[in-house]
C-alpha cells in the first residue's frame, strides 16, 4: 500500500506536491547536511598584553636590587616583552642606595634567553665614581648579574675629564666591577 503511494507520487505527482518538488525538498536536506569547514584567515602577531606605566622590582633576600620603570610594555606570544618607549633602571647595594643608574630609548625582555636588551641612547651613571658610560646596547641578565655588550663604548669621567673609548664590556649588574673587552683612551696624569 505504501509502495503504490510512493509510486503514485512520483509518477503522476500529488495534488500538493510534485516529484519537482520533492528532488528540491531532498537537495536543501542534503545541503544543509554538509560539513561546513572552517575559514582560516590571518594569523596575529601583535601584542597579547599592553601594560601602561610599568615597574619592575627584584630583590634579594628582601634587598631591593634593581629597579625597572617604563612608560609602556607589550608582551607577545612568545613571552617576549618589548619596551617601545624609554627605560630606566636603578641598581642599588647591599645597604639600599642607589649606586647606578641606566637610561635607554628602548628595550625588550628575551624570555628564551632570560635577558634584557637596551638600545638608542644607553647611558649608564656611577654616581659614586662620578663616570658615566654611553653605548648603543647593552645586555642584562637576570640569572648571572651581569651587564654586557659587544657594542662600542665611552667611559668618561666627570671629575678628571678621563675618557676611554672600547669595544665591549662585561660588568657586575650593579657596575661594581666593569671589564672592558677591547680599551683604547685618553688619561689625564700628573708627572
Amino acid at each position: 500500500m505504501l509502495r503504490k503511494s510512493i509510486q503514485k507520487v512520483f509518477s503522476k505527482g500529488d495534488n500538493h506536491l510534485s516529484p519537482f518538488c520533492i528532488l528540491v525538498l531532498c537537495m536543501l536536506l542534503f545541503a544543509a547536511c554538509e560539513s561546513k569547514t572552517e575559514k582560516i584567515g590571518a594569523v596575529y602577531n601583535g601584542p597579547i598584553e599592553i601594560v601602561n606605566d610599568l615597574v619592575v622590582k627584584y630583590s634579594e633576600q628582601g634587598n631591593m636590587k634593581v629597579y625597572v620603570k617604563t612608560p609602556k610594555s607589550l608582551t607577545y606570544q612568545n613571552e617576549t616583552r618589548v619596551f617601545p618607549d624609554s627605560v630606566n633602571i636603578s641598581f642599588f647595594d647591599s645597604l639600599g642606595t642607589v649606586v647606578t643608574t641606566l637610561r635607554s630609548d628602548s628595550g625588550r625582555y628575551d624570555r628564551n634567553a632570560d635577558v634584557y636588551i637596551v638600545k638608542g641612547h644607553v647611558r649608564v651613571v656611577k654616581l659614586q665614581d662620578h663616570q658615566i658610560l654611553t653605548t648603543t646596547e647593552l645586555n642584562w641578565s637576570p640569572g648571572t648579574r651581569k651587564v654586557f655588550t659587544d657594542k662600542p663604548l665611552k667611559v668618561r669621567n666627570t671629575l678628571t675629564s678621563e675618557t676611554t673609548n672600547a669595544v665591549g664590556m662585561d660588568a657586575e649588574q650593579d657596575f661594581s666591577r666593569i671589564k672592558l673587552r677591547k680599551g683604547t683612551g685618553t688619561f689625564l696624569t700628573e708627572f
